[in-house]
């Protein structure tokens, strides 16, 4: 297990909460899920594929207001895997 899975493993909706307020997101409840679930069941998937990665697939999944922040953070943190 290396330190990306182990972080994974931890990773709880509240840090996922905590996360996007300090990036100025307000997640609803759907939201939330949909992104816990994503990054809980995906992650490997993304890291191994990050430029191939399109969050449009998802874009229903998310809101009008909210899919623009999530975009430019995924973007940005990708850069450093």
């Amino acid at each position: 297990m290396n330190i990306i899975d182990l972080y994974i493993s931890n990773l709880r909706k509240e840090d996922i909460t905590n996360f996007a307020i300090k990036n100025d997101i307000t997640l609803n409840k759907d939201e939330l899920d949909f992104i816990y679930n994503l990054i809980k069941n995906h992650y490997k998937e993304l890291i191994q594929n990050k430029s191939t990665f399109n969050l449009s697939t998802y874009k229903n999944n998310i809101s009008e207001e909210n899919y623009p922040k999530i975009e430019k953070l995924i973007n940005k943190y990708l850069n450093y895997l």
